[in-house]
C-alpha cells in the first residue's frame, strides 16, 4: 500500500511552528445571563430557537 510521505517527516511543521499561548477566556455571569434570558423571554416576549414568527418566510 503506498503512501504519500514517508511516515518519518510526520508532523515536522507542527513541530517546527512557535508556541503560541491562548488567551485566558472569561464567562459571563451566571446571574447576569440569567438576567438578560428572563428579559428576553418575559419582558419581550420573544422565542427561543431560529423560529421566530417574525423573522419566518414562506415556502414558495
Amino acid at each position: 500500500m503506498a503512501t504519500h510521505g514517508s511516515l518519518t517527516k510526520a508532523g515536522k511543521v507542527r513541530g517546527q511552528t512557535p508556541k503560541v499561548e491562548g488567551r485566558k477566556r472569561v464567562g459571563t455571569n451566571s446571574s447576569l445571563r440569567n438576567k438578560s434570558n428572563f428579559r428576553k423571554r418575559l419582558i419581550l416576549n420573544r422565542f427561543p430557537g431560529q423560529n421566530k414568527p417574525g423573522q419566518r418566510r414562506r415556502r414558495r
